[in-house]
């Protein structure tokens, strides 16, 4: 059956744009452009690609001034994400900097929870405290020999909210006016773009450009394979799976990102760290879920 087919290849599609997606990490970690520079440009690269395939098949821009403008505001909200995810690798590394930042759930159940009435399920409150002791058991040993550890969490923890705030405006953008995928994504690569110029020049004033050709390539891989083949492939995949596997399979891009900082950067990770670490993705599982009868 080609509903059946198209199913069975959506794990998968999952799995891998994950897995590509947390590979963008070393990418940031080896390419000497600053946090909130390199995220400008990583948009810059998708928006050239966006408005390319939106011009190719007919995909047209939102007609209604609010759409656009919510649409706008989530990029503003993805450019941060980016910039302080990019801050947080700096600062503790890859894997680390993308298990906070998938705490994003998180954020989301408790916007959800002040903002929309959504009730949270007694699962969903267990996960939190889950998550809020793997963290802690991640930090601890962190702390005592990084000094550069507490902005590491700080700014994780923050580009999780700020993922959490850029989904809930492309929701809110869909609720006004239904946006083809391809105008939606140029809009939020613009709204980021316009958000980190100033930034990039505040802070990012001696690392603003790639300097070499290897840089400049890397670059636009990062663009191109991270921020629309990957985040593509998840887009695609993500309404074809229960909820259930769904949030099981999302857990292979912190996951990878653990073990490229541990195989291949050579991070030391203590046994207490890892049982943080798969006491983390336990609760950001967990939380993922929702009750049948919510």
């Amino acid at each position: 059956m080609p509903t059946s087919q198209t199913n069975r290849h959506a794990a998968p599609l999952l799995v891998i744009g994950c897995v590509v997606f947390g590979l963008g990490s070393l990418i940031v970690k080896f390419v000497p452009v600053g946090a909130y520079a390199i995220a400008f440009w990583r948009l810059a690269v998708a928006a050239v690609i966006f408005w390319l395939l939106a011009r190719f098949f007919g995909q047209q821009m939102p007609k209604n001034k609010r759409a656009l403008k919510l649409a706008l505001l989530s990029g503003v909200f993805l450019g941060f994400d980016l910039a302080l995810w990019h801050e947080s690798i700096y600062a503790v590394g890859p894997g680390i900097s993308t298990l906070l930042n998938s705490l994003q759930i998180f954020f989301l159940s408790a916007i959800g929870f002040f903002f929309f009435g959504e009730r949270q399920t007694r699962l969903q409150i267990l996960s939190l405290f889950i998550a809020i002791s793997g963290v802690a058991l991640i930090g601890s040993p962190e702390f005592s020999h990084n000094g550069n550890a507490v902005w590491g969490f700080a700014s994780g923890i923050i580009s999780g909210a700020m993922l959490a705030l850029s989904m809930i405006f492309i929701r809110e953008t869909h609720k006004i006016e239904k946006v083809q995928l391809f105008p939606m994504m140029l809009l939020v690569s613009l709204g980021g773009m316009a958000a980190l110029v100033l930034p990039s020049l505040i802070f990012n004033a001696d690392s603003l450009y790639p300097t070499t050709l290897r840089d400049v390539g890397l670059i636009l891989v990062y663009g191109a394979i991270m921020q629309c083949l990957a985040w593509g492939l998840i887009a695609y995949a993500v309404p074809l799976l229960s909820l259930t596997l769904t949030g099981l399979l999302l857990l292979s891009e912190p996951v990878a990102a653990l073990l490229i900082d541990y195989f291949w950067l050579h991070k030391p990770i203590n046994g207490l760290q890892w049982t943080g670490a798969a006491l983390t993705l336990l609760a950001i599982y967990l939380g993922s879920l929702k009750s049948k009868h919510a």
